[in-house]
């Protein structure tokens, strides 16, 4: 195991230990909305989103550990988007992260309350932390950043226009824009938070969030490349399916050869914008390597 490797099974032990803390007991009134709320949260996912909050507040000159909350709300918005996702109205998946999707495992009306549930309690814990009156302008900040990146103008209306999009021809700037938004916009809001919790200037906070926006967008070509190449037991979701739906893709559009040779060449310039955003080799361009490499 990597130095980053090791880095990142730590980060998602403590992020893990966080949700557990957040989150209702699945005892709790309603037991049945909180089991299903914990189904989703804690199905195996890489928590990418909230570890960039603590490592690009780290980056910035921050301590990450005071954002553990706040970047916890990240992972429960994340969740609450691939519950909705996955239900037969919009993508018709039946399997995530190796196990049934949540309306499979429970039924489709709980599965759109558990992702209301999580959206909803994520702006709770975006309100309350990190606790203390030092951080309320940069708690409110941070609502109104988050819900900008995830609304109708960011990953909500990304996913409209995937829909939109499915079976149409091939075009080069609607794909861009739908994987702008509906991926590049929440992981764009992750850095982007991690830096205004560090109290960073505007300026340096805007280059934060466009790194972290690109990083999205390499993030969605990589997952564009893997619903080709990628198995089920690999992914632990079906494979094949933006392709059998006619969805809008980087290898439908450009071809498998060039989507890589695209990923490869965004993977490089984003290396040299986290060695910019660190000073040096550091934690953020480690990452840019893990999203363009994974497999899963």
């Amino acid at each position: 195991m990597s130095a980053f490797e090791a880095l990142l099974a730590e980060e998602r032990r403590v992020i893990d230990a966080a949700l557990d803390r957040l989150l209702p007991s699945a005892e709790a009134w309603p037991e049945r909305l909180h089991e299903a709320m914990r189904y989703a949260v804690f199905g195996g996912g890489k928590r990418v989103r909230p570890i960039l909050v603590r490592l690009a507040c780290r980056a910035a000159g921050g301590d990450a550990d005071a954002v553990l909350e706040a970047a916890c709300a990240l992972e429960l918005v994340h969740t609450y988007s691939l519950i909705h996702d996955d239900l037969p109205a919009l993508d018709n998946d039946t399997l995530r992260r190796g196990r049934p999707t949540v309306h499979v495992a429970f039924d489709e009306a709980l599965a759109i309350l558990v992702g209301d549930a999580l959206l909803t309690e994520a702006f709770a814990v975006l309100g309350r932390y990190p606790e203390g009156r030092a951080f309320a302008p940069r708690r409110a900040e941070a609502c109104r950043l988050l819900a900008e990146a995830i609304g109708s103008r960011g990953m909500v209306g990304g996913q409209v226009e995937d829909l939109e999009a499915t079976g149409a021809a091939p075009d080069r700037v609607r794909l861009d824009r739908v994987h702008r938004a509906k991926t590049g916009a929440l992981i764009g809001a992750a850095t982007g938070l991690g830096a205004l919790y560090a109290g960073v200037t505007a300026s340096q906070g805007a280059s934060f969030a466009a790194f972290g926006s690109r990083l999205g967008l390499l993030f969605q070509v990589a997952d564009d490349i893997l619903d080709v190449t990628g198995s089920a037991a690999s992914l632990g979701k079906s494979p094949g399916k933006d392709a059998s739906a006619g969805k809008l893709t980087y290898p439908a559009v450009f071809g498998l050869a060039e989507s890589r040779a695209r990923l490869a060449e965004l993977a490089d310039a984003l290396a040299h914008e986290a060695r910019a955003l660190e000073g040096g080799e550091g934690p953020l361009g480690a990452m840019v390597g893990y999203v363009a490499r994974r497999d899963r």
